[in-house]
């Protein structure tokens, strides 16, 4: 990026004023390259042929890490899943169901352990040991395999863009989050390119603020000078003796503000460390998700009150607050109330009986 320009010092220079704007509008691009290079084909060829390396490198990278992340869930159980508020709990399935559907056989589990190191070697093998590799088990039963082994990839990186669009999208739904993934490369560009344009924006904002305190103080220093000027032309030695002492106070002033500014990010950085803050930003994370399920979960129970009749009823009596209530959800508040009794007497007699038996 072309760094930016004080307006002071493009004010105090006309000519390399000119020569600067000369320079960012027809010379060089914003990144800092020469607009009219000769051989901007040859290098645009070669940063497309660069593009495609980095793109079969990167399928590669991540074909291997699947691979990589497959063989332990291969051969682990996948854990229950967390009970919910709005759901209903489902019956554990049986230990041998559970078992068939978790293990793999025992040559697929082998081609998830040999395929990533022979993906990731830094040479190729030569033609005699690849023969030799390829016409012994496990890799001889490759073909075989490599329905059931592409399906399980599949399913790896689908959750990994799963996964990336829940952190890019942290507001969308959990159920429509895999809607976005298509677009996971589109809003990758777009946040670059927002934070190139807010980094100028906030450095051009930086110069304009560091520009009008430069004129602020100028012109308060203006307004001293004038002041003291008079006050010296009034009093003389003494406007003298109170102009020293005012400039001993002002650097004395000085020096303690760069020590409390200094004090000021010596206690920054103790209280709230770099840690501390990124733990308090993914801590902000957590609580936008907590929120939206909670959402979620409000608006399915609502749903269930409305279903009993609670929530919503149009016609019916009216409550001890006037409010109009429907016979069901009446019989169920009676319910409620005769069930609370029921438990207070519950509670008495368990301490009566405490206390008959501590007797």
């Amino acid at each position: 990026m072309i760094p930016p320009v004080d307006d002071g010092v493009l004010q105090a220079n006309p000519d390399f004023a000119v020569l600067y704007a000369k320079l960012t509008t027809s010379v060089l691009n914003p990144d800092g390259s020469t607009k009219n290079q000769p051989s901007t084909k040859e290098r645009r060829a070669v940063a497309e042929e660069l593009n495609e390396y980095r793109l079969k490198t990167a399928k590669q990278h991540l074909l291997t890490d699947a691979i990589s992340n497959l063989s332990p869930q291969a051969q682990q159980p996948k854990h229950a899943p967390a009970p919910s508020l709005t759901r209903r709990p489902r019956p554990p399935p049986q230990p041998q169901a559970a078992s068939s559907s978790t293990e793999l056989p025992a040559p697929l589990r082998d081609l998830f352990l040999l395929l990533p190191p022979l993906l990731t070697a830094p040479s190729e093998l030569p033609p005699e040991s690849t023969a030799l590799l390829l016409s012994n088990p496990p890799l001889c039963d490759l073909p075989s395999h490599v329905p059931q082994l592409a399906t399980l990839v599949s399913a790896s990186l689908h959750a990994s863009a799963v996964h990336l669009a829940r952190i890019a999208n942290p507001s969308t739904n959990p159920s429509y989050v895999h809607r976005s993934i298509p677009a996971l490369s589109t809003h990758a560009a777009s946040l670059a390119s927002t934070i190139a344009e807010r980094k100028v924006e906030l450095t051009q904002a930086r110069l304009a603020a560091a520009t009008e305190l430069t004129t602020l103080l100028q012109a308060q220093a203006a307004v001293l000078s004038q002041l003291l000027r008079a006050l010296e032309a009034k009093h003389g030695p003494i406007a003298r003796s109170l102009e020293f002492r005012a400039t001993e106070a002002a650097l004395t002033a000085q020096r303690q503000e760069a020590e409390a500014e200094t004090a000021l990010w010596l206690a920054r950085r103790e209280v709230c460390p770099p840690e501390a803050a990124r733990a308090l930003a993914n801590y902000a994370n957590h609580l936008r998700d907590a929120k939206g399920r909670l959402n979620e979960a409000m608006q399915t129970l609502r749903g269930e009150l409305e279903a009993y009749g609670v929530v919503g009823a149009g016609g019916g009596d009216t409550d001890a607050d006037g409010a109009r209530v429907s016979s069901k959800e009446k019989v169920m508040r009676e319910m409620a109330r005769v069930y609370r009794d029921m438990s207070k007497q519950v509670e008495e007699v368990r301490g009566d009986l405490e206390r008959l038996g501590r007797a």
